[in-house]
């Protein structure tokens, strides 16, 4: 398995298979197969992709453990990033054809709509995590600090499907979906953390008689 992990060619495959959406969405937009609403349609299609890379992302370190595979960490980075761009992607076609980057509508919208207030705010909290997601910067940062900063990605995921709850108003099963997954992540790094708190804990020296 060690060998699979290091092999560059793993890597390589990993990023076509998070590319592929974008490329589908590309020749849906090509064959003029994009819905009635193709600005809507990519909306959507991008936001459903921001909440599966989350949390796939999020879903790396406890298969690490479950499967004793530690490698698997060096695949976290990468789906991370694809989180962003897809979320950049979401964003953008948001500010270029609902707004038509007219900052005030921008302003208003967030102040008005909650389910945009807490999008934003989903992206303004994954910013920093992108910017810092280079080994360069966690040796600037500093690993404790640059853990902590990062921990700002369960907030994210839990603003993203906030987001898609109140966005969708009648047929919620789908971020209801992703609400259970995040759950279940977040239920296991608790018990992570509760086990850690535990080892770390000072045993009481014994006392002989």
């Amino acid at each position: 398995m060690k060998a699979f992990f290091f092999n560059p060619w793993t890597k390589r495959s990993l990023f076509l298979l998070c590319v592929v959406p974008a490329l589908l969405l590309l020749w849906r937009g090509f064959t003029g197969n994009l819905s009635a609403n193709p600005v809507e349609f990519i909306e959507h299609a991008t936001g459903d992709w921001v909440l599966r890379f989350i949390l796939i992302t999020l879903a790396i370190t406890p298969l690490r453990k479950i499967f004793e595979q530690p490698l698997l960490i060096r695949f976290r980075r990468m789906l991370g990033l694809f989180t962003f761009f897809y979320l950049c992607v979401h964003l953008l076609m948001y500010l270029t054809f609902d707004q038509v980057f007219d900052i005030r509508g921008v302003i208003a919208d967030v102040i008005k709509r909650p389910y945009i207030t807490v999008g934003m705010a989903g992206f303004l909290m994954m910013v920093p995590l992108a910017i810092t997601s280079t080994a360069t910067m966690v040796r600037r940062i500093g690993p404790k600090r640059w853990q902590l900063l990062h921990r700002l990605v369960y907030f994210c995921a839990l603003a993203g499907v906030i987001h898609y709850y109140w966005l969708v108003k009648s047929d919620v099963r789908e971020p209801l979906m992703y609400g259970a997954i995040l759950t279940l992540l977040m239920l296991y790094r608790v018990r992570m953390w509760m086990a850690k708190a535990a080892k770390s804990k000072p045993q009481p020296a014994s006392v002989s008689v």
